[in-house]
């Protein structure tokens, strides 16, 4: 073998290897959240600098209002007026439904999070909104009343 053809063997292999290393970022990437995720960019301080997990509850809470208002809350913020786990997070919506208002609730509350990174799992595993809403009421009641009928 030429050290030319060894040269270009070399240099295919290290291409191969940085590729595919490249596509599976992507595909893990992917697999980490099939769901929209909002931008950190238009949180608020408090939690831009809060815990990752309390981060991405916010980012997953805002870009995904549908699934959240389907799902309780059980820390006991019902008599505060939080009507779903969405209400944890987000305190006032403009007309077009973007936030007008962050609600701080969940920065400390652990339940709150919980609930929020349980459906994200169960999103993941490819559960549906009703099983995510059986598996909240079954898991958390035993912490206080839910904030739903």
């Amino acid at each position: 073998m030429t050290a030319s053809f060894r040269r270009l063997n070399l240099l295919l292999i290290t291409l191969i290897l940085i590729l595919s290393g490249a596509l599976s970022a992507c595909s893990t990437q992917e697999a980490e959240h099939p769901f929209p995720m909002a931008s950190m960019d238009h949180m608020p301080a408090e939690v831009q600098s809060a815990p990752v997990t309390v981060q991405q509850a916010y980012q997953f809470a805002v870009a995904n209002p549908d699934v959240m208002h389907e799902l309780p809350c059980y820390c006991g913020c019902g008599p505060i007026g939080h009507t779903s786990n969405y209400a944890c997070y987000v305190a006032e919506q403009n007309p077009d439904g973007s936030v007008k208002t962050f609600d701080n609730h969940a920065l400390g509350c652990s339940i709150c999070v919980d609930i929020t990174q349980d459906a994200m799992r169960m999103l993941r595993e490819g559960k549906t909104v009703p099983e995510l809403r059986a598996y909240v009421d079954q898991t958390y009641a035993k912490y206080g009343p839910s904030n739903m009928p």
